[in-house]
C-alpha cells in the first residue's frame, strides 16, 4: 500500500493540534490531520442546549478571558463566538459534608464571618501566593525549595500552613482546578500550575482577568471548527486511530492507523496528553524520560453535567447560580446561560473522587442524584422547576481522553525529569498540547500557545 505523504503530519484535531497545523499549512507546507474520534475540538464539545430554544451548552472547555489569554482572544474574536460575561452577582450556597446549607452573598467567600477563619485563609492565601510568587515559570524545579516542594503532595504543604482548614481548602483547589484529590498532586506542580494561570486570585476568579471570565453565545468548539475550516481540503482525516510511529531508512516517519493506512511525513506533531503516549508504539522507542513522563502522569476526573430550563428562575430570586459542596456529588455549579439566545442553564460540576464515585453508577441513578442534591439546596430560596434537558459528560469515559482537564505529576516526578521533557521534540516527532504550555497549561489559551510552538519547530526545520 502506497503512504499517503505530506510535510508534516498532526496527531489530534484538538485547539493545540489544527492550530499547529493550520500555521504550518500557511507557512506553505503540506501537513495532514489524523484525529481518532468523528469531530474536531478535543475537549471543546459544544451541543444544543434544548429542543425548545436556541444557543449551545458547552460540555467541555468554556472559559476564556479579553485580557491575558490573548492567544484564545484572538481566534474567540476572529470566529465571532459572542462574549458572555460569567454571573457574578447575587445569593451562592455552600452545603457543608452532613448536607447542612448556608447562603451568603456572592463575593463573602468561605469564612462565613467567622474571624479566626478568615485569618487561616488568609495565611493560606499568602503563603501559596509567596511560593507561586518566587518560583520559576518555566522551569520550576530550579526555583528555592522546589526538591522540598516536590516531595510533598499539595495537601501536605497546605496542611503546614493551616492545621486546621488546610485540607479541605488543597482539596477544593486541586479538585476544582484539575480533577484530583490534593493528595494526589505534587505541591510543586500545583503551585507551577497556578503560577501560570497569573496567580491563585486570577486562576480562580469568575470576574474580569479571571480564568472564568468569559464564555462563548456560539460554543467554544465553534474554534475549533474554524481552524479545519480553513485547513486544505481532504487533509483532515476523522475516525483515524494511530496504532504507530515508525522511523524510516530515509529518515522521515510512517504513522500506521489502525485501519492499515499508512500515512509518511519528514515531521510529526504529537497532539495528545502525555498520559496517552502508551497507546502508541514508537519505533524506535522513546527516550527513557519520555516513556518516564508518560507513565508518571494521570488525568483528573471532571464531569458536567448541565441543567436547562424554560426561564431563568435563580436570576427571579436574586441567585448567582453557585453553589459549593463538600457533601456531593456535586462539587459546584456555575450560571452557563445565554440570555440573547433565551438560553437558560446551570452546569453541575462532579470532580474528583466525588466525581468517581457517582460516575460508577447508572444513568437514571446519576440524574436522580444530582437533581436530589441541587434541588435540596436551591430550593433554600425558591421553587426548582423540572428542567427541559439535561446533558451530561464524563470524560474520563471517553478512551481517547480518560480524564480532564489536563495530566498531572504526583511527587518526585518534576524534579527527576525537569520540566523540559514536557516540549522537547524527538528527532522530528514534536510534542505539543496544553500541559507543554509555559503560560495557561490546561487551558484553551495554553493548547493555542502550544500549537503555535510545535508549528514553529516544524517550520524552523523544513526551511532549513
Amino acid at each position: 500500500m502506497n503512504p499517503i505523504t505530506a510535510d508534516a503530519i498532526v496527531i489530534g484535531a484538538g485547539l493545540s493540534g489544527l492550530k499547529a497545523a493550520a500555521d504550518i499549512q500557511a507557512a506553505g507546507f503540506t501537513c495532514l490531520v489524523l484525529e481518532a474520534i468523528d469531530r474536531v475540538g478535543g475537549k471543546t464539545l459544544s451541543v444544543q442546549a434544548s429542543s425548545k430554544h436556541g444557543g449551545v451548552i458547552d460540555s467541555g472547555a468554556m472559559w476564556v478571558n479579553d485580557s491575558n489569554q490573548a492567544e484564545i482572544w484572538k481566534l474567540f474574536e476572529k470566529y465571532d463566538l459572542g462574549a458572555v460575561v460569567q454571573r457574578a452577582t447575587g445569593i451562592s450556597f455552600r452545603q457543608a459534608e452532613d448536607g447542612s446549607t448556608i447562603a451568603q452573598p456572592y463575593h463573602e467567600g468561605v469564612s462565613d464571618g467567622n474571624e479566626e477563619r478568615a485569618k487561616e485563609m488568609g495565611r493560606i492565601h499568602q503563603a501559596l501566593q509567596e511560593v507561586v510568587e518566587t518560583s520559576d515559570l518555566e522551569h520550576p524545579e530550579t526555583s528555592a525549595g522546589a526538591q522540598r516542594l516536590d516531595s510533598i503532595t499539595f495537601v501536605e504543604f497546605l496542611q503546614e500552613v493551616s492545621p486546621n482548614i488546610g485540607a479541605v481548602i488543597a482539596s477544593v483547589a486541586s479538585t476544582a482546578l484539575l480533577g484530583v484529590e490534593a493528595h494526589e498532586i505534587s505541591a510543586l506542580f500545583m503551585v507551577n500550575y497556578i503560577k501560570s494561570g497569573f496567580g491563585i486570585r486570577i486562576i480562580t476568579s469568575d470576574e474580569k482577568d479571571g480564568a472564568q471570565y468569559i464564555r462563548a453565545r456560539r460554543g467554544m468548539q465553534a474554534i475549533s471548527e474554524g481552524l479545519a475550516s480553513g485547513l486544505t481540503p481532504g487533509s483532515l482525516h476523522l475516525n483515524t486511530v494511530v496504532k504507530s510511529i515508525r522511523k524510516t531508512e530515509d529518515r522521515s516517519y510512517e504513522v500506521h492507523s489502525t485501519a492499515n493506512t499508512i500515512f509518511k511525513a519528514k515531521h510529526v506533531v504529537v497532539s495528545i496528553p502525555t498520559s496517552l503516549y502508551h497507546t502508541i508504539q514508537f519505533t524506535p522507542p522513546l527516550p527513557e524520560n519520555k516513556q518516564k513522563l508518560g507513565e508518571s502522569t494521570t488525568l483528573g476526573h471532571f464531569s458536567k453535567v448541565s441543567l436547562v430550563f424554560e426561564k431563568p428562575w435563580w436570576l427571579e430570586a436574586d441567585l448567582s447560580g453557585v453553589m459549593t459542596s463538600y457533601k456531593g456529588p456535586i462539587s459546584f455549579t456555575r450560571d452557563t446561560s445565554a440570555p440573547e439566545d433565551n438560553q437558560w442553564s446551570i452546569t453541575c460540576f462532579l470532580v474528583g473522587d466525588m466525581g468517581r464515585a457517582w460516575s460508577k453508577s447508572s444513568e437514571e441513578e446519576r440524574q436522580a442524584a444530582i437533581l436530589e442534591q441541587f434541588n435540596s439546596v436551591f430550593s433554600m430560596a425558591t421553587t426548582v422547576p423540572k428542567p427541559i434537558a439535561i446533558h451530561e459528560k464524563i470524560w474520563s469515559e471517553d478512551p481517547y481522553f480518560l480524564g480532564a482537564p489536563s495530566p498531572v505529576m504526583g511527587p518526585g516526578v518534576l524534579t527527576s525529569l525537569g520540566s523540559d521533557v514536557l516540549r522537547a521534540p524527538v528527532g522530528y516527532i514534536h510534542f505539543i498540547g496544553t500541559e507543554t504550555s509555559v503560560v495557561w497549561k490546561g487551558y484553551m489559551d495554553g493548547a493555542i500557545r502550544s500549537g503555535k510552538r510545535g508549528a514553529e519547530e516544524v517550520i524552523s526545520s523544513l526551511r532549513g
